[in-house]
């Protein structure tokens, strides 16, 4: 067990902080906040600078990928011998649960790696690249987790399987298997401090493929998975990779070389870690006796409020029960020679006979898998008392652990101070408590705003959602858009520098090209049925992984055909540049802010999603065009808009499916609250901004204020 890590049983100072592994990997699994970012940081620091000292300091693929081979191999035999045995089912579901926290999460530490500061870059732009492929994009339910998924349904293990939060409440699942995904999880809430490490963990799990314990299960299971889905190697993921990690190094240089190595040393000894667990565990699983104690043990404390009157051995059972919450062997010796059991008859004891019937007084106390582990216990236990005498369930290490984290000392931060300070910190993934309590109270009373007077908006949804859903809706707009361009066409373009300044001042909004979706690129959203469409728009926003294609290095061209050239996005120097106006930041930090909560603002997304998509179809862009045209500048941002965001295939019609399959999903009761938030969402693109407006502002990030 590495030193960063502390089993439950062992004494700490009373004054440090704890945390089990189940609650980091818990916490990580949040799409809406930063998972104690600075406590944890010590932790996984220390882990990182013994893997890397310890370990290989390359990333040497070919010895991940021989390794993942031989450790596959071990599997295999472990199940065939199982299969002999006539105990490979066991080993199959708990094969298939000790996966799970780092299966069903596959490739998510990711997730975090794009962000609206830096969609230019050819890093991030690779690295969305392979993310998009893990989650399969475009696809709802086609992420490798859901693959997975598929896998626990077909074992029936997939109780607490989602969301992959819920996972920590099976305690068939040691601690081991949540310790990798916890802080590759955790990481990935850290970018800016973690992004090479992440890098080098991502090549390591490229390089091993298959998870080797799921090697055996392949073999005792071919059709039950999609196992090349399963596979985060497949081709050309490893490639992929490989590139990803380049582009970092060229332009991180040697540090950059330093952390995706030890990203990659660590990841590798980690795994190489949970692996010898996982194989112990299988290993001593064959031993009917072992599950037989870990269920005594789980059930022991529960059982032990009812069992004061019955006697085994001149004891009462509650004793014995109580004991057998930490050694459960001289209980299942006394139960073996109890009235209770008929040593290798199942079937004529009373214990999984007569006491569970419907007439038991054990009726419905134990499941069908517990009742399976009790009937191959007594069924493998021998007749005659003196073998049952030397039979002792095989020793289980402690399963429990905690991290023991430095004290955050960071402090909460200040809040910032205006505009332009709030624009460069919502830029990134990872921000203090104090920016985002900030970003919280800025959306809500830029929805303030928009619910006022919005029953007397002209340019807002219908009242009440269409009963045919939104897309002839959808058309009507379009029809109406391109009427208002028909009927315009006469107008006197602008003259060219109050173009160029038009175009200068959409900078810091133009240049987030599909911030308010940000929060989409969270594994479990970006692959379920509403979130794939808003993940795949902000995958076709920043180009597919293709630098001609990105939305925010295409406006950056246009720019420099105007003769402006401004600094990179994220720089402080960007939102202080003098040409642009402070109003000019207004919706941009609405956008950054509410993409931080994907979730508790998920209606207004979905209408602040539609509202983008269809503002400029088939009318504004063609006006653009029309003036970009006249001055000879490019006007490739405003076609590929017009194009992607198109009423029939387009941004505009996932934007309205996606509104119609969220409204779907809402109980009767609650669809007329989540339309009126749909329809203030719709309207924030452009909300009033007159007195009465602005002050309902006002109150609301009063009100805001005070509940957070």
């Amino acid at each position: 067990m590495p030193p960063s890590t502390r089993c439950s049983d062992q004494a700490m100072d009373d004054d440090a902080l704890t945390l089990p592994v189940r609650t980091v990997f818990a916490r990580a699994c949040e799409s809406e906040d930063t998972p104690l970012p600075d406590t944890l940081r010590s932790a996984i620091t220390g882990e990182l600078d013994r893997a890397g000292h310890d370990g290989d300091p390359r990333c040497d693929l070919s010895a991940a990928a021989a390794w993942a081979d031989a450790e596959r191999a071990r599997f295999t035999a472990l199940f065939a011998a199982a299969e002999l045995e006539g105990c490979a089912d066991v080993l199959v579901r708990r094969a298939v649960l000790a996966c799970a926290p780092l299966a069903s999460l596959s490739g998510a530490w990711l997730q975090w790696m794009s962000e609206p500061g830096n969609a230019e870059e050819l890093v991030t732009m690779r690295a969305l690249a392979l993310f998009a492929a893990d989650v399969g994009a475009g696809h709802p339910g086609a992420s490798r987790g859901d693959a997975y998924l598929a896998l626990m349904r077909h074992v029936r293990v997939a109780v607490h399987a989602r969301p992959a939060a819920r996972l920590v409440h099976d305690r068939r699942i040691a601690d081991p298997s949540f310790h990798l995904p916890a802080l590759a999880l955790t990481m990935s809430r850290r970018p800016d401090t973690y992004q090479g490490e992440i890098i080098g963990l991502d090549l390591f799990s490229r390089a091993v493929g298959l998870l080797p314990p799921l090697a055996g299960v392949r073999t005792r299971l071919p059709h039950a998975a999609d196992w090349a889905a399963l596979d985060p190697g497949r081709a050309p993921a490893v490639d992929d990779a490989q590139a990803v990690a380049a582009a970092f190094t060229a332009a991180a240089g040697t540090a950059g070389t330093t952390a995706t190595e030890r990203g990659f040393a660590w990841a590798f000894a980690a795994l190489r870690r949970w692996s010898d667990e996982v194989y112990r565990e299988l290993d001593a699983a064959r031993d009917p006796s072992f599950e037989m104690a870990e269920l005594i043990r789980s059930r022991a404390r529960e059982a032990s409020a009812y069992h004061d009157r019955f006697v085994m051995r001149g004891r009462p059972l509650k004793q014995w029960l109580a004991e057998a919450r930490t050694d459960p062997a001289p209980f299942l010796a006394a139960l073996a020679d109890s009235r209770l059991v008929q040593p290798g008859r199942s079937g004529a004891s009373r214990l999984t006979g007569e006491l569970v019937s419907e007439n038991g007084r054990m009726f419905r106390v134990f499941p069908d898998d517990d009742l399976d582990v009790i009937n191959r216990w007594i069924d493998a236990l021998p007749a005659d008392p003196a073998e049952r005498a030397r039979l002792r369930p095989a020793a289980q290490e402690p399963r429990s652990i905690t991290f023991r984290p430095a004290p955050d000392t960071a402090g909460d931060g200040a809040a910032p101070a205006g505009l332009r300070e709030a624009y460069t910190r919502l830029l990134r993934r990872t921000i203090t408590p104090a920016t985002r309590r900030y970003a919280l109270r800025y959306v809500e009373g830029w929805l303030a705003r928009s619910r006022h007077g919005m029953k007397q908006a002209a340019q807002s949804l219908p009242a009440e959602p269409p009963s045919d859903g939104l897309r002839p809706w959808l058309l009507d707009r379009h029809d109406l858009h391109n009427s208002e361009f028909q009927d315009g066409s006469d107008d006197p373009l602008p003259e060219r520098a109050a173009l160029i300044d038009s175009t200068l001042q959409l900078a810091p909004l133009t240049l987030i090209d599909g911030a308010w979706l940000a929060g989409h690129t969270d594994y479990q959203l970006a692959s379920a049925e509403r979130g794939h469409f808003l993940f795949e728009t902000y995958w076709d926003e920043l180009g597919n992984g293709r630098p001609e294609l990105n939305h925010p290095l295409i406006y950056r061209a246009v720019l420099r055909e105007m003769g402006i050239e401004l600094p990179p996005t994220r720089s402080p120097e960007f939102a202080a540049w003098p040409a642009l106006r402070d109003r000019s930041f207004e919706l941009p930090v609405y956008w950054l802010a509410i993409g931080r909560f994907p979730l508790t603002f998920e209606p207004e997304i979905l209408g602040l999603n539609l509202a983008m998509e269809l503002s400029g179809v088939g009318g504004s862009y063609r006006r653009a065009r029309q003036a970009l045209k006249r001055y000879g500048f490019s006007t490739a941002f405003v076609d590929v808009h017009n194009t992607i965001d198109n009423v029939a295939t387009g941004h505009s019609a996932w934007a309205a499916d996606a509104v119609d399959g969220y409204l779907a999903q809402q109980a009767p009761a609650a669809r007329t609250d989540a339309w009126d938030r749909i329809r203030a969402g719709y309207r924030s693109l452009n909300p009033p901004s007159g007195f009465w407006a602005r002050n309902a502002a006002r109150r609301a990030r009063v009100e805001a204020s005070a509940h957070v």
